[in-house]
C-alpha cells in the first residue's frame, strides 16, 4: 500500500471502499439501489405448493405465506476458491455465501487478494440456528482430519476464518454473536482494529439464510410478525415484519490511506457505537429507549459530529407501532430539540427483517443514498402513526424519492440497529471526501486492459458485463478502468487482453465487434519470443508504452506469462473504480446425510 500522506483527514474515520449485497430480489447491490429508488417490495408471496414445511398450519387462516426469498441461498462456485464438492456441501449456507461475498466485496475495491501484502481483518455474523437447522456433524470420539475438516465447514464459529484462509489472506477472524444487531457489531470492531493500526484493511458483514427457506409465518397478535406479510414502518396499520434472508459485506480501511492509495470511496464511517440493555430493561430483550439513545449519543460523539448535521436516520422501523414509538423516543431525546430537519426511513418495508444481515441492508441504503445523493422512499407507509408526533421531533418520514438536499454544506446519516437481548448499535456515515480536480486523461495513448477466468465460457460473460457496465457508467476513464482490472482481479487460467486507445475501442473489443485485431486470448493467442522482456520478481515487464510493446506483453499474459502489471502503471494516477465483479458458476450443494 502507497505511503499515507500527511493529510487532514479525521484520524478516526474510515471509509468504505467495497461493498457486496445479496438480498431479496436483488443479486447485486446495483440492483438493491434500483428497487429502493423505485420504491419496490422485494418479500415474496409463496403458493402453497412451494411450502414444504408447516403442512399442519399451512391452511390455518393467520398462517402468512410471505418470507424474503434469497433465490441462491443453496448454491455456490467452490472451484473459484479452491474447494471440493464434499467440503462445499458440508460447509453451510452462510459460509457459503459469506465467502462469495467478501470476495466480491475485495474485487469491487479492486483489491486481488493474491497482491493484497498488509493484514485484513474478517468480521461477521451468521445465524447459529441455520447451521443447527442444516444438521451438525455427528458427535465423534475421535478427532481426526476428517472430523475437523467437518467441524470447520459447517461450524458458524469458523465463518470469518474460512473466507480468511479461502481467499488466500492474513489477519484477523472474528465471528460475531450479537443477534440482530450483527452486521452493525461486525462493523464496529472492524473500525476498532482499523484504528488500533492491528489491520490495514477489513472485510466486514453479515449473513443470514433462514431454513427451511420457503416458509411463511404464524401471526400472532401483538407479536412481532406481520398479519399480512407488509412491513409498514412507522404505519398506523403497522402490524410487523416477514422474515427475510440475505448477505452483506464491506471492505474497509483508514480514509488517509485510502485517499493515498487512490480508492474509491462509498461513504466514509464517523463513528460507531455499540451497549446492551442489561437489567435497566422492563424485560429482558426488550428495547430500552433510554439505553439506544445513549448508544446513539455515544456514536455521535465518537464521530464528532452534531445531530442537526444529519440528515438522514435509517431506523430499526419493524413497522410494530410500540416499538416504532420507543425507537424515535429514543433517538429524538439523543438528537436534542431541533425539529423537521432529519429524514427517517426503514428499509424493511422493502425486504423485510434479515436478521443478523438487517442492519446491513440499512447500512448499504445510507451508503448509496450518499454515494448516489438521493433518499428512496419508505414504502407501505400511507398513513404516519399519530402517536408518534413526528412534529414535535427531529424527524420527517420520507414518503417519496427525492433528491438529497443539505442545509450544513455535508450530506451524513445514522443507521440503528437493535437486537434480541438488548443489544443496541449505531453507525454515523458522511459523504465521500471531495477529491482535487484531475487533469483530463490523455486522448490517444495506448492501453492494455484483462480480464481472466477459470474457463472460456466465464471470459465470455465478463467481456459482457464489462461491455454493458461501460456502456451504463460513460464517466468512467480508460486510465481507471485498466488500472483497476490489471492490478484489482485474481489472475486465472483463461484469459483475454486488448490494447485501445479510447473506451470507444475497448466496448468494440468487448463485442467482438472490432476488425482491427485489438484482441488477445488464451485460446487463440500467437507465441512471441519471451527474450525480448526483462523480468523481476514479479514478472516480465514491457519493453515500451507503445501499442507494438503493449500488444506482445498481452500475447505473452494470455499464454501464461505473469506480468508486472505495478511496473506498467509506475508512475500513473490513475484511480481503482467499481467494475462489475467474477461471474460465478453457481451449482447447487445440499447435504441430506453425513
Amino acid at each position: 500500500m502507497t505511503e499515507s500522506p500527511e493529510q487532514d483527514y479525521d484520524p478516526g474515520d474510515v471509509a468504505v471502499i467495497g461493498m457486496s449485497l445479496r438480498a431479496p430480489g436483488a443479486r447485486t447491490k446495483e440492483q438493491f439501489w434500483d428497487n429502493l429508488v423505485h420504491g419496490r417490495e422485494s418479500v415474496s408471496f409463496l403458493a402453497k405448493d412451494d411450502i414444504h414445511v408447516d403442512e399442519t398450519l399451512i391452511h390455518n387462516p393467520f398462517y402468512v405465506r410471505a418470507c424474503g426469498v434469497l433465490d441462491t441461498y443453496d448454491k455456490f462456485d467452490p472451484t473459484v476458491f479452491g474447494i471440493g464438492d464434499r467440503m462445499a456441501t458440508t460447509m453451510t449456507p452462510e459460509n457459503r455465501l459469506f465467502l462469495e461475498s467478501a470476495w466480491e466485496a475485495l474485487e469491487d475495491g479492486c483489491y486481488d487478494p493474491d497482491r493484497v501484502s498488509g493484514e485484513v481483518g474478517v468480521y461477521g455474523a451468521n445465524n447459529p440456528q441455520t447451521a443447527a437447522v442444516y444438521s451438525p456433524p455427528p458427535d465423534r470420539v475421535s478427532a481426526g482430519p476428517e472430523a475437523i475438516e467437518a467441524s470447520l465447514a459447517w461450524s458458524p464459529d469458523t465463518m470469518t476464518s474460512n473466507a480468511l484462509y479461502y481467499l488466500g489472506l492474513t489477519g484477523e477472524a472474528v465471528t460475531v454473536a450479537a443477534v440482530c444487531a450483527g452486521f452493525h457489531y461486525s462493523v464496529h470492531l472492524a473500525c476498532q482494529s482499523l484504528l488500533l493500526g492491528q489491520i490495514d484493511m477489513a472485510i466486514a458483514g453479515g449473513s443470514m439464510v433462514r431454513l427451511p427457506h420457503l416458509r411463511g409465518h404464524l401471526w400472532e397478535e401483538n407479536r412481532s410478525l406481520s398479519k399480512d406479510g407488509h412491513c409498514r414502518p412507522f404505519d398506523a396499520n403497522g402490524t410487523g415484519f416477514a422474515l427475510s434472508s440475505g448477505v452483506v459485506t464491506v471492505l474497509l480501511k483508514r480514509v488517509a490511506q485510502a485517499v493515498a492509495d487512490r480508492d474509491h470511496v462509498y461513504a466514509v464511517i464517523k463513528g460507531s457505537a455499540i451497549n446492551n440493555n442489561g437489567v435497566s430493561a422492563m424485560a429482558y430483550g426488550l428495547a430500552q429507549p433510554e439505553r439506544l439513545s445513549a448508544c446513539i449519543a455515544a456514536a455521535l460523539e465518537v464521530a464528532g459530529v452534531t445531530p442537526d448535521t444529519l440528515s438522514m436516520y435509517e431506523a430499526n422501523g419493524l413497522g410494530i407501532p410500540m416499538t416504532d414509538e420507543l425507537e424515535v423516543h429514543a433517538a429524538s431525546m439523543a438528537f436534542g430539540k431541533q425539529t423537521a430537519t432529519t429524514s427517517i426511513g426503514s428499509v424493511k418495508g422493502n425486504v423485510g427483517h434479515g436478521g443478523v444481515v438487517s442492519g446491513g441492508f440499512g447500512a448499504l441504503k445510507a451508503a448509496l443514498s450518499l454515494h448516489h445523493k438521493k433518499l428512496p422512499a419508505t414504502i407501505n407507509l400511507t398513513q404516519v402513526n399519530g402517536a408518534l408526533d413526528f412534529p414535535s421531533t427531529p424527524f420527517v418520514p420520507q414518503i417519496e424519492a427525492a433528491d438529497w438536499e443539505t442545509e450544513v454544506g455535508i450530506r451524513r446519516a445514522g443507521i440503528t440497529s437493535i437486537g434480541g437481548g438488548g443489544h443496541n448499535a449505531h453507525l454515523v456515515l458522511e459523504e465521500a471526501p471531495t477529491l482535487a480536480e484531475r487533469a483530463p486523461e490523455a486522448e490517444g495513448r495506448p492501453r492494455l486492459a484483462t480480464l481472466s477466468a477459470l474457463d472460456d465460457e466465464a471470459v465470455v460473460r465478463q467481456r459482457a458485463r464489462l461491455k454493458d457496465w461501460l456502456v451504463a457508467n460513460p464517466d468512467l476513464r480508460l486510465d481507471d478502468i485498466c488500472f483497476s482490472l490489471n492490478l484489482g482481479r485474481r489472475v486465472m487460467a483463461r484469459r483475454w487482453a486488448a490494447v485501445v486507445r479510447s473506451r470507444a475501442e475497448l466496448i468494440a473489443a468487448l463485442s467482438d465487434d472490432s476488425a482491427t485485431g485489438l484482441a488477445t486470448e488464451t485460446a487463440s493467442a500467437l507465441q512471441v519470443d519471451l527474450r525480448s522482456f526483462r523480468r523481476n520478481d514479479n514478472g516480465i515487464m514491457q519493453s515500451g508504452n507503445d501499442a507494438q510493446a503493449l500488444s506482445e506483453l498481452a500475447a505473452a499474459w494470455v499464454t501464461g506469462q505473469q506480468v508486472d502489471f505495478g511496473y506498467l502503471h509506475q508512475g500513473e494516477a490513475s484511480h481503482r473504480v467499481p467494475l462489475p465483479t467474477y461471474p460465478f458458476q453457481p451449482r447447487r450443494f445440499w447435504r441430506t446425510d453425513w
